[in-house]
């Protein structure tokens, strides 16, 4: 166990950049892509917005469960403080790793994709992607490397323009008159395994487009008012993002109808060369690339923290906990930076995008019965904000996450096999790490 106060993380965060990593580490690209192939799996209008409210609902709950724990356990890492506290190192270094993999993968592929979309603004530059790639990696690395301070500066002030961009996306809609609400499909067949296993691959794509909502709770232990400041900003981010995904599902349907947005590839591209002619795609491109910008800074500052935890603990090398002058943890950024970098090179990452949603679901799934168990085990911890409704709501999420996860088995089998072989990876390896740790 290391604790050194040379190696504490410093308190130098607030309620105004908790709401802005929530913001800028949820919406991103997939809320422009996901609702043509949604619309394509569920073929129904009131379908598709009642899955997107539900992904919504279910997110909602979560924050309501994670408002506790983080403000009862305001450590470095998130969700893998209360697995280990409620369930042993164990589970503990399982759902760490299975984050820290999850969150780790992100900042390569936002690399390449904001390349991607430079290059279809200034297409000269076709021939230096990766290059581009890898110049806004090492960029965001000396940006962190040079302080908290300043990634948190540049996440807030990314994640309003890109509100704002959105904001003017969905008025841009709204004053559409071309073409109305389409009629509601009367479809009666919802039970048909065909449409059961469409909805279920539509929670998977619209709960793998909310991920991120709990990444205030990676910083709680560097909020300078955890106990007030993390239920505050989980609720008003989590109900800012349901707001804005319903309400972009609602102005896209608006501009085109449900049958059509099912052929779309890229929806919002298609939706905006409708109102605002050939600019369409710019605008689209432009409001892309500072999504990913405010994402990809996000995800820049997450898998560090996480890394930072669980070296703290031992299931990392020791130096996995240095941090520098500016309060950020040095190693643990420039480990996730040479991965993130290793995957641009390589460009091989997209087969293990595909179990964020399960993994995601898992940790989630393990952390709700973490405040179960906690609050049975340690009644008397310090809990400065309860969950409301405690413990139906908590109940609720847990028995929402079992589903999703049976039925995310059941439409991607391959994604749970990938699960499958790296638990059973992890435990003679924290086997090893268990006994270096003791020697």
């Amino acid at each position: 166990m290391i604790d050194s106060k040379k190696n504490q993380l410093k308190k130098s965060l607030g309620l105004s950049f908790n709401i802005a990593v929530l913001i800028g580490g949820t919406i991103g690209v997939g809320i422009l892509r996901t609702p043509g192939t949604i619309a394509s799996l569920l073929d129904n209008y009131w379908l598709i917005i009642i899955s997107w409210l539900i992904g919504g609902l279910y997110v909602l709950l979560g924050a309501n469960s994670y408002a506790e724990l983080a403000t009862m356990l305001p450590k470095a890492g998130g969700s893998y403080n209360y697995i280990k506290r409620a369930f042993g190192d164990y589970a503990g270094f399982l759902s760490g790793w299975f984050d820290y993999i999850t969150n780790v993968i992100p900042p390569a592929f936002y690399c390449i994709v904001i390349s991607e979309y430079i290059i279809i603004l200034f297409p000269d530059l076709a021939s230096y992607s990766t290059a581009i790639a890898i110049s806004l990696l090492l960029t965001f690395v000396l940006l962190h490397l040079s302080g908290v301070k300043n990634g948190s500066a540049i996440q807030q002030i990314t994640s309003f323009i890109k509100v704002i961009c959105f904001v003017c996306l969905l008025v841009a809609c709204f004053m559409y008159s071309g073409v109305k609400l389409p009629a509601i499909p009367k479809d009666n067949s919802f039970f048909q395994m065909g449409l059961l296993l469409g909805f279920f691959k539509s929670l998977q794509l619209i709960i793998g487009t909310y991920n991120g909502w709990n990444g205030v709770c990676f910083f709680a232990e560097e909020n300078d008012n955890p106990g007030k400041d993390i239920p505050r900003s989980l609720y008003s981010g989590v109900l800012l993002v349901i707001a804005i995904y319903v309400l972009l599902n609602v102005a896209f349907f608006h501009v085109l109808p449900v049958e059509t947005l099912a052929k779309s590839n890229l929806a919002a591209a298609d939706v905006a060369n409708i109102i605002f002619g050939k600019n369409g795609a710019i605008i689209v491109t432009v409001i892309s690339i500072f999504s990913l910008i405010s994402i990809l800074n996000a995800f820049m500052m997450i898998p560090p923290r996480i890394l930072y935890g669980l070296s703290r603990d031992g299931f990392f090398v020791d130096k996995g906990t240095n941090v520098n002058k500016g309060g950020t943890p040095i190693v643990a950024l420039l480990v996730s930076s040479l991965f993130s970098l290793i995957l641009i090179c390589i460009g091989s990452f997209e087969a293990l995008f595909s179990f964020a949603a399960f993994t995601s679901i898992i940790v989630w799934g393990l952390a709700y019965l973490s405040l179960l168990k906690l609050r049975a085990k340690e009644p008397d911890l310090p809990r400065p904000y309860h969950s409301f409704w405690y413990p139906w709501s908590t109940i609720i999420a847990i028995i929402v996450s079992l589903a999703l996860l049976i039925g995310f088995i059941y439409s991607d089998p391959k994604s749970f096999g990938i699960i499958v072989i790296i638990t059973l990876i992890s435990y003679p390896l924290f086997l090893i790490l268990n006994r270096i740790k003791n020697k």
